[in-house]
C-alpha cells in the first residue's frame, strides 16, 4: 500500500511539475515576443523621427510631392544604415497613397493614386499628440514567402508622421528583419526551458527522495509497531492479544484432533507491595525475572505470556493427560522456590497458580479461561503460600452455575440497571430516632430474578471482581446521597468493604475523589469492614484505616464476634463502631451465655470509646433487652427491612414521627 502511495505521489507530482514547467516556458516565450515587438516599435520610431521627418518633412508628405532628391536621400540612408534588422521603408500619405517603397526594384513615386489601406493603419486613427513621445505606433509580425519560395517572418512597424506635432500627415511603414529577434527569443526560450525544467526536475528528485525515505521509515515503524502491539514491552513476552490469538488457534486444533491443551494462569501475590515499598524499577526487575524463569520452565511447544500487571499465562497446546498439565503447573510452582535478587535485595515471592485443561475442564476458550481464573483465585484465597496451585473443579453442577454467575456478573458490571441498592434504617435505642442507613447491594438478573448478595459476593471476591463491584456500589451510594441532600435529607450511609478492598493502595484516593465529585461531606459516608480484613494483613489494614479516617470518614467493624480479632488488634485500629453479629442477637432472649457475650461486647466497645450496633433485631423484646444492656444502635425487621431508595424518605419520616415507646 505504501509503495503504491509513493508511486502515485511520484507520477502525480511529476505530471504537475511538467505542466507547471511547460506553462512557465510558454508564458516566458510570450513575454519575450512581446518585448521584441516593443523593441521593434522603439527602433522604428527613432528611425522615422531622425530620418523621415527630418529629411523629407511632413509638409511634403501632406502634399504627396516628394522631390526625387529626397527619395534618393532615403535610398542612400537605407543603404548606409548600420542596423542589420532594417529591411525597407514605405511612406504613405494621409489619404492612403503609397509614395515611397524601398523594397520596390525602382524606389520612386508610385503614381500618386489613392488606394485602399488593406490593413495599413489610417493616419487619422493615430491619437494626435502635443508631444512627440506620445505618438503611438503599431507593430505586426508578418509571414511572407521570399524569392526562393521559403517561408520567413518579418516585422512591420507602422509609425505615424506628424506635422508641427499636432496632426498626422502620413504613415511610415518600417520593415524590420525578424531573424535576429527570432534567434534571440529562441536562445532565451531554450535557456529558460533548461532552467525551469532543470530546477523543477531537481526539486522533484529532492521531494521524491524525501518522500521515499519517509515512506521507508513509516513502513519500518509500522512493522515495529505491529511487532510491539503483540509483545509486552517490559518482558518481551507475547501480550494478551497475541496470547488470545494463539489460544484460539490451539483450541481450534484441539477441537478437530481431540488433543488436550492446558492453560495455566498465575499472578504474583502482593506485587503492589513491591512497587509501593521498593519502587517501580524493582517491581519491573521482578517481572522481568519472573518472565525469564517461566520461559525456562516451559517446553518448546508451549507459550508464556504476560497478560498485564503481575498476571502471566502459559499455553500448553499439546498435553498427553491432565496429569501432564499438573506437572507443568508444579514446575511453575517450583520456579518460585528460589528467592529473587533485586539489586542486592533478596526476596521470596509468593504466587497463585490455576490450571484448566481442554476438553476435560471446558469445551471452549471462554470457559477454559474462566475456570483457570477461578482456580487461580481459589489458590490465592486458600492462603497456603508461598506458591499455591489449584486445578479447576469439573463435573460439578455447582461449579458450572458459579461459572455462569461469574459471566453474568461481569456483564451486569458493564451494564446499568441490574445492580441497585437497598437501604436499611439504623435506630438509636435511646431516642428512637433514625441515625443512619446501611447500603445493601441487590442484583436483579434478567432471567433468574433477584440474586442474594450471599451468592454473588463470594464469587466476586474469589475472581477479582470485588474491586469493580465495590466501585459500582460506592458510585451508586454517592449519587443517592447527593440526591437526598438536595431534597433536604442528610443521613449517613454505611457501605461494606471486603478484605480485598482494604488492601487496595489507592482506596482512600478513590473515595476522596468520589466525595469531591458529588460535593459530599465525609461525615455522610461510613465504611464497614469485617474481621477477616484486619486479620489478613493487620499492618496494611491499619495504615489504610488511618488514611481513611483522616479524610473524615468513620469506620465500623462488621460481624464482630465470629472472627478471630484479638483485643490488642482491636485497640490499635481507628474504629468508631462495633457491629454485633446477628447470630448473637437472635439468641439473646433465650440464651444466657449469649446475653453475657453481647453484654461483654457492648462494655468492651464502650471502654475502647466505640459505639455499638446490633444487627438482626426482629422484635420489641430484643430491642428492649439491648437498650437495657446499653447498646447504642440497632437495625432489623422490627423497624424496617432493606428498602428501595425511593421508599426511604417516607419510611424515615414515619419512623421519626413515632413516639419512642411506639417505635
Amino acid at each position: 500500500m505504501r509503495r503504491r502511495l509513493t508511486a502515485t505521489f511520484s507520477l502525480v507530482s511529476l505530471a504537475a511539475m511538467t505542466i507547471l514547467g511547460a506553462a512557465l516556458v510558454w508564458a516566458s516565450n510570450q513575454l519575450l515576443q512581446q518585448q521584441a515587438l516593443l523593441q521593434a516599435q522603439h527602433t522604428a520610431q527613432a528611425y522615422v523621427q531622425g530620418a523621415v521627418e527630418g529629411d523629407i518633412g511632413p509638409r511634403q508628405l501632406v502634399s504627396g510631392t516628394i522631390p526625387p532628391g529626397s527619395l534618393g536621400q532615403l535610398d542612400t540612408m537605407l543603404a548606409r544604415s548600420t542596423s542589420s534588422s532594417l529591411v525597407g521603408l514605405r511612406l504613405w500619405t494621409d489619404d492612403g497613397v503609397l509614395v515611397y517603397d524601398s523594397t520596390s526594384p525602382t524606389p520612386t513615386r508610385l503614381g500618386g493614386q489613392s488606394r485602399a489601406y488593406g490593413g495599413i493603419p489610417n493616419p487619422t486613427q493615430f491619437e494626435p499628440a502635443s508631444r512627440r513621445q506620445d505618438a503611438s505606433s503599431v507593430a505586426a509580425l508578418v509571414d511572407e514567402i521570399d524569392a526562393r519560395g521559403q517561408s520567413k517572418r518579418r516585422l512591420d512597424v507602422y509609425v505615424p508622421i506628424f506635422y508641427q506635432q499636432t496632426w498626422p500627415t502620413g504613415v511610415a511603414e518600417v520593415v524590420l528583419s525578424y531573424d535576429e529577434t527570432a534567434a534571440a527569443v529562441q536562445r532565451a526560450t531554450h535557456m529558460i526551458l533548461w532552467l525551469v525544467f532543470g530546477g523543477l526536475g531537481l526539486l522533484w528528485l529532492l521531494q521524491f527522495r524525501t518522500v521515499h525515505r519517509a515512506s521507508r521509515r513509516l513502513r519500518s515503524q509500522a512493522a515495529e509497531n505491529a511487532r510491539l502491539a503483540l509483545l509486552d514491552p517490559l518482558t518481551g513476552l507475547p501480550n494478551r492479544r497475541l496470547f488470545n490469538d494463539r489460544l484460539e488457534r490451539a483450541a481450534a486444533v484441539s477441537g478437530r484432533s481431540g488433543q488436550r491443551l492446558g492453560l495455566v494462569l498465575l499472578d504474583i501475590d502482593r506485587f503492589k507491595d513491591v512497587n509501593d515499598t521498593l519502587g517501580h524499577p524493582r517491581g519491573d526487575a521482578l517481572l522481568t525475572q519472573v518472565a525469564a524463569r517461566l520461559a525456562a520452565t516451559i517446553r518448546d511447544t508451549d507459550s508464556v505470556a504476560r497478560l498485564g500487571g503481575d498476571e502471566f499465562a502459559i499455553l500448553a497446546p499439546v498435553l498427553e493427560s491432565v496429569q501432564a498439565g499438573e506437572a507443568l503447573a508444579n514446575r511453575v510452582k517450583d520456579a518460585f522456590l528460589e528467592p529473587f535478587d533485586l539489586d542486592g535485595l533478596v526476596l521470596h515471592i509468593d504466587t497463585s497458580i490455576g490450571l484448566a485443561v481442554m476438553p476435560d475442564h471446558a469445551d471452549d476458550v471462554t470457559t477454559l479461561m474462566a475456570r483457570a481464573d477461578i482456580a487461580m483465585y481459589s489458590a490465592k484465597s486458600s492462603g497456603e503460600g508461598p506458591a499455591t496451585f489449584r486445578e479447576t473443579v469439573t463435573g460439578d453442577g455447582q461449579h458450572s452455575s458459579r461459572l455462569m454467575l461469574l459471566g453474568d456478573l461481569r456483564r451486569a458490571l458493564a451494564n446499568d440497571g441490574e445492580l441497585h441498592m437497598h437501604y436499611q434504617p439504623k435506630i438509636d435505642l435511646r431516642s428512637g430516632r433514625v441515625t443512619g442507613l446501611e447500603a445493601l447491594v441487590r442484583w436483579t438478573h434478567p432471567e433468574l430474578g433477584l440474586i442474594s448478595p450471599a451468592e454473588f459476593i463470594p464469587v466476586a471476591e474469589q475472581t477479582g471482581l470485588m474491586k469493580q463491584v465495590t466501585a459500582r456500589i460506592l458510585g451508586m451510594v454517592a449519587v443517592q446521597l447527593s440526591q437526598w441532600r438536595l431534597a433536604g435529607q442528610e443521613l449517613p450511609v454505611a457501605v461494606n468493604l471486603s478484605a480485598r478492598n482494604l488492601l487496595e493502595p489507592d482506596l482512600d484516593l478513590a473515595i476522596s475523589a468520589l466525595l469531591d465529585m458529588h460535593n459530599l461531606p465525609a461525615r455522610l459516608l461510613e465504611l464497614e469492614i469485617t474481621e477477616s480484613a484486619i486479620i489478613e494483613d493487620p499492618v496494611r489494614a491499619r495504615q489504610m484505616l488511618v488514611r481513611l479516617t483522616s479524610l473524615g470518614l468513620t469506620v465500623a467493624l462488621d460481624d464482630f464476634g465470629i472472627g478471630n480479632t484479638s483485643i490488642s488488634q482491636l485497640g490499635t485500629m481507628p474504629l468508631s463502631t462495633i457491629k454485633i453479629d446477628q447470630s448473637f442477637i437472635t439468641k439473646l432472649s433465650s440464651d444466657t451465655p449469649g446475653q453475657v457475650l453481647v453484654k461483654a461486647i457492648i462494655d468492651l466497645a464502650h471502654e475502647l470509646g466505640m459505639g455499638t450496633v446490633a444487627e438482626g433485631v426482629e422484635d420489641r423484646h430484643v430491642a428492649d433487652h439491648l437498650e437495657a444492656m446499653g447498646c447504642d444502635t440497632a437495625q432489623g425487621y422490627h423497624w424496617s427491612g432493606p428498602l428501595p431508595a425511593e421508599e426511604v424518605p417516607d419510611v424515615v419520616s414515619r419512623l421519626q414521627a413515632l413516639p419512642h415507646a411506639t417505635v
